[in-house]
C-alpha cells in the first residue's frame, strides 16, 4: 500500500470538504470562485476544480496556489485546453501558458494583489479564451 504524503492527504481532504461547497458556488456564479473543467490525462474522467481566476483581455489568469504539480493543471497542460465557468458562464480555453508575476498581480489587482504579494505568490498561468467563445 502506498502511503500518501501530508500534502496529498491535505489536498484529498480539501477536495472532500471545502471544494464541494466552492464547486456549487462557482456553478451558480456566487462568490469569487470559478471552475476549471478538465479531463484526467490517464483516467479520462471529467473533473471540476474550484479556483479563483482574474480576467485579463482575452484570457483568464490563474494563480497556482499549490504549484504546477496539482492534477487539474497537469491535466489541462497535457490536453492543451479546458473549459472554465466564471460567474456562471462557460468559456472554452484553447491555450495555456506562463504569465509573468507582475502581469498576474496586475490582473488580480487591488487587495487581492496585495495579499498575493504578502503570501509571496509568483506562479501564474494564462488561460487563453478561444476566439469563437
Amino acid at each position: 500500500m502506498v502511503e500518501l504524503s501530508f500534502r496529498q492527504r491535505y489536498l484529498k481532504a480539501l477536495n472532500a470538504t471545502l471544494n464541494r461547497l466552492t464547486r456549487r458556488m462557482a456553478r451558480a456564479g456566487i462568490g469569487p470562485f470559478s471552475l476549471v473543467i478538465n479531463v484526467g490525462r490517464r483516467s479520462g474522467t471529467v473533473y471540476e476544480t474550484p479556483v479563483i481566476l482574474a480576467r485579463a483581455d482575452d484570457a483568464f489568469i490563474a494563480e497556482l496556489t499549490y504549484g504546477p504539480d496539482v492534477n487539474w493543471y497537469r491535466n489541462i497542460t497535457a490536453a492543451g485546453h479546458c473549459e472554465v465557468v466564471v460567474k456562471g458562464r462557460r468559456h472554452r480555453i484553447d491555450r495555456i501558458g506562463p504569465c509573468p508575476t507582475a502581469e498576474g498581480l496586475r490582473a488580480f489587482g487591488g487587495a487581492k494583489a496585495v495579499l498575493l504579494r504578502a503570501l509571496h505568490r509568483t506562479d501564474f498561468r494564462t488561460l487563453h479564451i478561444a476566439d469563437d467563445d
